[in-house]
């Protein structure tokens, strides 16, 4: 076993992989559900053919809203780090953004986040506590265990708290279209980087 490293590490450095910016400025305007999803699906599947990470992709609008406040894609491997998953970078983005550690400020519109696959236990509740008011998944967690994907501790109960607190749920829009790229990814040997 190797020595550890010396000194500790205090500082952490999140950041998009430099074609995000044009991807998400050259996408037409999102002025419905699908076009949002369709924006989460395309920044997974141009993130597997960047090379520059997992096949999820996420993004977070202020509700109606036709661009969205932040993005995110799966940066674990590119930036080793277990937690980067797309809708974590997504929301870290957007508080950073807004300046909040919140999503949910008293009389502003609420923030829906939009994701190529149903968010793992780690973004489940960090999309609970980030003040995100609607959730809407493409592919399941099913599609994403089946890649080998160990997607933690959700269960029915999950969504049900989750509902309880406010939050509205909407699975499975687009799910083909995500699951035809998380495939891809599979058929390239995509890491499977958990557990």
């Amino acid at each position: 076993m190797s020595p550890l490293p010396p000194g500790i590490a205090t500082t952490v450095s999140v950041a998009l992989p430099d074609w995000v910016p044009r991807v998400v400025d050259a996408f037409p305007a999102c002025t419905s559900d699908s076009a949002r999803m369709r924006l989460a699906i395309r920044l997974a599947e141009e993130n597997i053919e960047h090379g520059s990470g997992g096949a999820f992709g996420a993004a977070i609008f202020a509700r109606g809203a036709p661009r969205p406040l932040a993005v995110g894609v799966n940066c674990v491997e590119r930036l080793r780090n277990a937690v980067l998953h797309a809708e974590i970078v997504a929301l870290m983005l957007a508080q950073a953004r807004l300046g909040s550690y919140t999503l949910r400020a008293p009389g502003a519109v609420p923030f829906e986040l939009f994701t190529s696959c149903a968010p793992c236990a780690m973004c489940l509740g960090a999309t609970l506590w980030s003040g995100v008011r609607r959730i809407v998944s493409a592919a399941g967690r099913d599609d994403a265990m089946a890649l080998g994907f160990d997607e933690g501790p959700v269960f029915p109960e999950s969504w049900r708290y989750l509902e309880a607190q406010g939050i509205a749920l909407e699975h499975g829009l687009l799910a083909a279209e995500a699951r035809a790229v998380m495939r891809r990814y599979r058929d390239g040997n995509g890491l499977v980087y958990n557990g």
